[in-house]
């Protein structure tokens, strides 16, 4: 799968990903770096990646201004941490291919998790 990493992710994900095969993208360090939420988010669509995410707004707005994408991943944990937040992501490769992302949105909490549109 690829991945595009939101600045407040983790950037430890990138290296969980790359072990499990996956493709990963990130603008730390880069002249996109603190660019807008919609910007960051054509970003990863031009570069046809699940866009991986602790900002809810994403779950809530982008599928309505986007209907077609390639994904978004919002981890949305009551106490953040790295190891929470990798612990969901980890569950996500674990039970999702790529085919199932393609046009969803979800949101994952620590135990549960919503899917934007339903099937």
């Amino acid at each position: 799968m690829n991945f595009f990493l939101d600045e407040n992710f983790p950037k430890s994900a990138e290296r969980y990903l790359v072990s499990k095969g996956h493709t990963v993208s990130d603008i730390r360090g880069s002249s996109n770096e603190g660019i807008d939420d919609l910007q960051i988010f054509r970003l990863a669509q031009e570069k046809k990646a699940t866009f991986l995410t602790t900002d809810r707004d994403f779950f809530h707005t982008i599928p309505h201004l986007f209907p077609e994408h390639y994904g978004i991943v919002v981890i949305a944990l009551r106490q953040p941490n790295r190891h929470a937040i990798l612990s969901r992501l980890s569950w996500l490769v674990e039970h999702c291919k790529s085919q199932a992302l393609f046009g969803k949105a979800y949101l994952l909490r620590e135990s549960t998790y919503k899917v934007y549109p339903v099937d």
